[in-house]
């Protein structure tokens, strides 16, 4: 059922600036009456219409395209018009100033699409994916965000939810029937599902860590001694001059950030000051916020001259349980082979980013230490949230077979599949707070 507001919003739905468009989007009861003051012309649904936009006094402010979608078949699932005018900065804000003083209000921050979930246009992971697929940064992320849009994966969600939900009223049935010949918690059925569950539930959180990777990115931190080739590595990789390279050690007093894309792959590339003891209160500083970069990261390169291999020292003033690759540059200076190996402590790299023998170790173990695809075919957009709230579903299946399995406590059982059920229905908005709404909602572009 469509919700019907009292108000009706508006805001101009192109970027800030000059163009040679721009768009103003108008939703709400109001529509009709705003058309017909604005317009002056009949307009027929979904037909685009080419008129003057006038001012109260009848002066015409500008001309140009307007089409009518009345509701509930349109993006909110209210009456909505949009008016495409030339998209001057000072002609739109007129021309908003004249739908607003007709009687709507300026929309807030992605309200036009929250109204689409509101009224069931949407889904809570398809009204996120909007916003994701304007602010993709790849062609992977767009083809991602669009998978998202189209309900790929809420169809997936939706179809644990309803295996979660249908499970759960075996169980709750079974638990109302004690008294009957057959144990239904004990005959294998229960179990047997709650594995299949587990098994999907891994399988969507992998797709959905790779399609987290697409939205946001991995940030590396590249950390090491001073030297050892951390701002050489950081320029190899954005492909421009974007550190200073000197053999001056403790060139790098300050961090320095670059966006790239690797194969695809977005990384927050993170350069640092080398890690060592300083007298100089300026380098200090610098090691302080370096450390505080190392914190936060998804990975750290620590990289190491291969001449000097000792970084016992370094790794003691590294955060314990960090996901760390130690790179060994300068290869080329000691005449070995590019090589990539694992030990108890993790991955060694031997490279050289002078002459670029061993670069492409290095790039395939970054995309395979995230379990990252080139192939996007199956892969949705997802958010932190959604690996937050699929993690937690995963968690609660599995208490729920540890409950099976050690006690056959049926009522533990539904409770956990229960848990499971809200914690998975929050990804598409089934089961959410208001408080959550107002927080995704907040983040969108005005006008969207």
């Amino acid at each position: 059922m469509n919700i019907t507001y009292l108000d009706t919003i508006a805001a101009i739905a192109t970027p800030p600036g000059n163009g040679g468009v721009g768009i103003i989007r108008i939703s709400g009861t109001l529509v009709p009456e705003i058309a017909k003051h604005l317009i002056n012309r009949p307009l027929t649904p979904r037909l685009a219409l080419y008129s003057s936009f006038t001012d109260d006094d009848g002066s015409v402010i500008d001309s140009g395209i307007s089409l009518y979608f009345p509701g509930p078949a349109s993006y909110t699932g209210e009456d909505i018009l949009e008016l495409q005018g030339h998209g001057g900065s000072v002609v739109l804000d007129m021309l908003l100033r004249r739908v607003l003083s007709l009687g709507a209000r300026l929309a807030n921050p992605g309200e036009f699409t929250e109204r689409a979930f509101l009224n069931n246009k949407l889904d809570l992971a398809q009204a996120e994916a909007v916003a994701d697929l304007i602010e993709s940064s790849t062609e992977q992320s767009v083809r991602s965000a669009q998978k998202s849009m189209q309900g790929v994966f809420s169809v997936q969600i939706n179809e644990l939810v309803d295996e979660l939900t249908e499970l759960r009223t075996y169980v709750e049935a079974a638990i109302d029937f004690v008294d009957e010949e057959i144990d239904f918690l004990t005959d294998g059925v229960v179990e047997n599902r709650l594995v299949k569950l587990q098994q999907r539930i891994e399988q969507i959180e992998k797709t959905a860590q790779q399609g987290r990777l697409l939205r946001d990115g991995m940030t590396i931190v590249l950390a090491g001694k001073p030297n050892a080739g951390k701002s050489s590595l950081l320029n190899a990789l954005a492909g421009h001059e974007a550190a200073i390279v000197t053999d001056i050690a403790g060139t790098t007093r300050d961090v320095l950030k670059e966006r790239i894309q690797l194969n695809g792959m977005p990384l927050h590339i993170i350069d640092t000051a080398g890690l060592r003891e300083s007298d100089n209160a300026i380098e200090r500083e610098g090691i302080r916020r370096a450390h505080q970069e190392i914190k936060n990261a998804d990975k750290i390169l620590l990289l190491i001259d291969a001449r000097e291999p000792e970084i016992e020292s370094i790794l003691k003033t590294l955060p314990s349980g960090c996901n760390i690759t130690q790179v060994y540059n300068k290869i080329d200076l000691i005449g070995i082979a590019p090589k990539i190996k694992q030990t108890e402590s993790g991955s060694h790299i031997y490279l050289s980013i002078k002459t670029g023998d061993g670069m492409e170790l290095l790039t395939q173990h970054l995309k395979q230490s995230v379990g990252f695809n080139e192939a996007t075919d199956n892969v949705f957009i997802a958010r932190r949230r959604h690996i937050e709230a699929l993690n937690n579903g995963h968690r609660f299946v599995d208490c729920a077979l540890n409950q099976l399995r050690g006690s056959q406590a049926g009522e533990l059982v539904a409770e956990d599949l229960r848990q499971a059920q809200n914690s998975l229905a929050e990804i598409t908005g089934k089961f959410t707070s208001d408080d959550l709404l107002g927080k995704i909602f907040s983040s969108f572009c005005i006008g969207k």
